[in-house]
């Protein structure tokens, strides 16, 4: 069984950094494209970031593109978001995602059960 699991969310303020780890288990990770996504309290969930198996390409939304870095180490079967600037718009629930390279929700298969973000004024 596969499951993922996040950690790293908290309360922060305004122009503070956060770093969000997701940890795999039950899969080879190594050969499988991971993803961000982030759902606010009314609203759909969305895209945030990805990136390769290889590490080799990553993609961004522009809402936080310059401002996080996803990022992966195969050897710990870790997925990684640093995120810098955070600003209230950024409060949601942000989960982690195993699947095919892609903005897309449905591209990917696994999902964690998600850490909240919140972020003061």
């Amino acid at each position: 069984q596969v499951q993922l699991l996040e950690s790293g969310g908290g309360l922060v303020q305004t122009g503070d950094s956060l770093k969000l780890s997701c940890v795999v288990s039950g899969r080879t990770f190594s050969n499988v494209a991971m993803g961000w996504f982030r759902q606010a309290p009314g609203k759909e969930r969305e895209f945030v970031a990805s990136i390769s198996w290889s590490g080799g390409r990553t993609y961004y939304a522009d809402s936080v593109k310059a401002r996080f870095t996803i990022s992966r180490d195969n050897g710990k079967n870790t997925v990684y978001l640093q995120m810098n600037s955070l600003k209230p718009e950024d409060t949601a629930v942000y989960y982690c995602a195993g699947g095919s390279l892609s903005e897309l929700l449905s591209s990917y298969d696994y999902w964690g059960q998600g850490t909240q973000v919140t972020v003061s004024s």
